[in-house]
């Protein structure tokens, strides 16, 4: 087996380069790798395109610590409460940075993940037609449909540098069980140069091998696998952990100034040596009431000869 296992720093340090294209949040409003763009943060990455349909408060806080030149995105904000105000700073005010958009549906966006994976320059589809999306996304253009004749919209491929997903559990080599909303990670993941596993745990390759249907993320794809329990806090891990409203609130409250942004992150993110410190941050009683308490397991598989 080949043992992929490493320190998150390590991982972001090796695959995310400056100037990186990377894919985020792809399991929309659950299990977003926050560990691993805390750690981007940390090393100051610089000049990055961050891919990915709804990301919640990650890409507003990595936007926010100056790491981002262009975003690919259906939405950038605050899920449950509204606005993401650094998003809202670097478009309106070029606070910290300027920044380029270039504006997708999430089904557009779903669509050129799905065209990078199948190695295809792109896909037709009627979608967005109707709407303004076209005209401000040089990447979605009308053609003649052969065949039919038909007025459609071509959607480019979007293949990333790098995937960054959570998954509940892995092996040594990457291979990643996941369950529950799975988004565009399928997609992303084939389509990406490189693939980053964070996992709740690490698992023997057994465990794995028991249920071949459930590896949504296969090891030979698979750059880095990192152990980072409470890794996609304060998104939900189903089966794990629930969602952490009140950090939300609290975040959102924090960040309606840049000062007191600078203020969060450097509490939350740049003053914690990682992820263990940025657990003692959030505090272990709260983590413990997250956890999943009543537990509903799916019917057993007999995958027997």
């Amino acid at each position: 087996m080949n043992d992929k296992l490493c320190p998150l720093s390590q991982a972001i340090e090796r695959f995310v380069p400056d100037g990186a294209s990377v894919a985020l949040g792809l399991h929309l409003e659950s299990m977003i790798p926050f560990a691993a763009g805390h750690e981007i943060i940390r090393q100051r990455r610089r000049d990055l395109t961050l891919v990915g349909p709804i990301s919640d408060i990650l890409f507003d806080q990595i936007i926010g610590a100056g790491c981002v030149r262009r975003v690919m995105a259906a939405w950038v904000g605050n899920v449950m409460m509204g606005s993401g105000y650094n998003f809202r700073r670097a478009m309106e005010s070029g606070i910290p940075a300027p920044l380029e958009t270039v504006d997708h549906t999430n089904f557009t966006l779903a669509l050129a993940l799905h065209a990078a994976a199948l190695g295809v320059p792109f896909l037709p589809t009627h979608t967005a037609r109707g709407s303004t999306v076209a005209a401000r996304n040089p990447d979605i253009v009308e053609f003649r449909a052969p065949f039919t004749g038909e007025t459609m919209h071509a959607v480019r491929a979007v293949a990333p540098d790098v995937t960054i997903v959570h998954a509940q559990r892995a092996d040594r080599a990457g291979n990643a069980h996941v369950w529950g909303n799975l988004g565009v990670l399928t997609d992303a993941v084939h389509a990406a140069g490189r693939v980053i596993v964070l996992a709740e745990e690490i698992v023997a390759e057994r465990v794995i091998a028991s249920d071949p249907n459930r590896t949504v993320v296969p090891g030979f794809l698979v750059s880095a696998v990192v152990e980072a329990p409470f890794g996609a806090h304060p998104s939900p891990v189903q089966g794990c952990y629930n969602r952490d409203h009140e950090f939300y609130r609290e975040y959102h409250d924090a960040t309606r100034t840049r000062e007191g942004f600078a203020a969060w992150l450097q509490e939350m993110v740049l003053g914690a040596d990682g992820l263990p410190q940025y657990l003692q941050r959030v505090g272990r009683t709260r983590l413990d009431a997250l956890r999943v308490r009543r537990r509903a397991q799916s019917a057993r598989a007999d995958f027997g000869s």
